[in-house]
C-alpha cells in the first residue's frame, strides 16, 4: 500500500515537472548597457520562479531602436530612456499600454586612480587631466545626461576637447578602467559594490538636480506578444524580488523614495 503511494507520488511528480517544461520559454531581451549587472541576476531569479528563460543582449538604446526598426529580433526592450521606448510604441514596434519605468539611473563621474575624483566633482572645474570618457550622447542617455551636467557647471565649452566617446556606458567604463581616460561618466551600477558604495577608484555621484532624471523604461515589442516568456518576465521586472536587486545596485524605483 505504502509502495502504491509513493508510486502515485512519485508519478505526479514527474507530470507536474514535465507540465511545468513544457509550458516554459525563451524571451529575447533588448539590454541597455548600464543595467548589465542587475538584468543578469534577474534573469537568474525570473528562470528559477517561472521556469522561463531569458537570453540578453546588451548594447545602447539607440543601437538598439535602429536594430528594431530594422527588423531586429528582440521581444523586450529595457531602455536606458523613457523616449525610445515611446518612440517604438508609437511606431507600432511596441504593444500598447505595455510600457512603464522599471529603474531610475544614477550618473557618477569616476576615475579607476584612487583619490583622483573629489566626492564634489571640483576635478571637472580644475581640469588637471587629458581625456574625458563619456557614452555617445547620441545613442545613449546616460552619456546625454553627462552633457547635461557639464553644460549646467558650466564646463562643458572647455572640456569638450577631451572627450573620448564609448559607443555605450560599457565600453566607456572599458576606457576608464584600462586607463584610456583617466576618468569618466557611468552609471553607478557599473561600479558599485553591496555594501552601497563604490568599490574601487574614486568617484562622484552627481547629484540629481544637475540633470533630467534617467527614466528607464520597458516595453513589450511586437514580436513578443504571443510568447508567453516576454509578458512574464516584465511582470517579474514588477515582483518584490526583482525590485530589491535593481535597489542593490543603486538604482531608484519610480514612485519610491
Amino acid at each position: 500500500m505504502q509502495f502504491t503511494q509513493l508510486k502515485r507520488s512519485f508519478i505526479l511528480c514527474l507530470l507536474q515537472a514535465f507540465s511545468f517544461n513544457s509550458q516554459a520559454a525563451t524571451v529575447l531581451v533588448a539590454v541597455a548597457s548600464n543595467f548589465t549587472k542587475t538584468m543578469t541576476e534577474i534573469a537568474e531569479a525570473f528562470e528559477k520562479a517561472t521556469g522561463h528563460s531569458a537570453n540578453l543582449a546588451f548594447g545602447s538604446s539607440g543601437k538598439f531602436v535602429s536594430q528594431l526598426e530594422n527588423g531586429g529580433p528582440f521581444e523586450v526592450f529595457l531602455a536606458a530612456d523613457a523616449s525610445n521606448p515611446l518612440k517604438l510604441e508609437k511606431s507600432g514596434l511596441a504593444v500598447d499600454g505595455s510600457r512603464f519605468t522599471y529603474a531610475i539611473g544614477k550618473l557618477v563621474l569616476w576615475s579607476a586612480k584612487p583619490d583622483l575624483v573629489d566626492d564634489q566633482g571640483q576635478i571637472l572645474s580644475t581640469g588637471s587631466f587629458t581625456h574625458l570618457a563619456l557614452a555617445d550622447p547620441k545613442l545613449a542617455p546616460y552619456g546625454a545626461a553627462a552633457m547635461e551636467v557639464m553644460k549646467n557647471l558650466n564646463v562643458l565649452d572647455k572640456l569638450q576637447p577631451l572627450f573620448v566617446l564609448g559607443e555605450n556606458i560599457a565600453q566607456t567604463y572599458q576606457f576608464i578602467s584600462t586607463g584610456n581616460a583617466e576618468l569618466g561618466f557611468i552609471a553607478l551600477s557599473q561600479v558599485i559594490g553591496k555594501d552601497g558604495k563604490i568599490t574601487e577608484g574614486s568617484g562622484w555621484v552627481v547629484p540629481e538636480n544637475l540633470h533630467q532624471p534617467i527614466m528607464q523604461d520597458a516595453v513589450l515589442l511586437k514580436k513578443g506578444e504571443e510568447n508567453p516568456a516576454a509578458p512574464a518576465l516584465l511582470s517579474f521586472l514588477k515582483s518584490p524580488e526583482a525590485q530589491a536587486i535593481i535597489r542593490k545596485y543603486g538604482y531608484n524605483l519610480a514612485g519610491q523614495p
